[in-house]
């Protein structure tokens, strides 16, 4: 799926989203966080792809929802979980928009990673 902000000038900020082309793990903590076959590659404008994985491939147990919230004028509006195992706590780790705008509609409801709060995003 192709979703392209545009102004009378032409394409401003386009926004790519296509399924993932393997599976994918993320890990902290010790524990596996995420595992699927099913992420979706969201490539936005000239920032690097984020990886969105389905909610029923989250071990949700681990995620405990936080105050922080962002908005994106492309994506909408942001919610932030941290990831928290017997080894610790990663502040905001992982965001997702839960009711994003038609043209990325696509990943509602499901969660991305920052890398750095993690141990790894592995695809496989």
């Amino acid at each position: 799926m192709m979703s392209i902000q545009t102004s009378a000038h032409g394409p401003v900020h386009p926004v790519v989203i296509t399924p993932a082309d393997s599976r994918v793990r993320v890990l902290a903590g010790g524990e596996v966080i995420a595992d699927t076959a099913r992420a979706l590659s969201l490539k936005e404008a000239s920032y690097p792809s984020v990886l969105y994985i389905p909610p029923e491939d989250v071990c949700m147990n681990l995620l405990v929802r936080t105050d922080r919230h962002t908005h994106c004028p492309y994506k909408g509006d942001a919610s932030y979980f941290s990831i928290v195992t017997p080894k610790g706590r990663r502040e905001n780790a992982a965001w997702s928009y839960e009711r994003p705008i038609a043209n990325v509609a696509r990943i509602a409801g499901y969660l991305a990673f920052y890398p750095d709060r993690v141990d790894a995003i592995e695809e496989a």
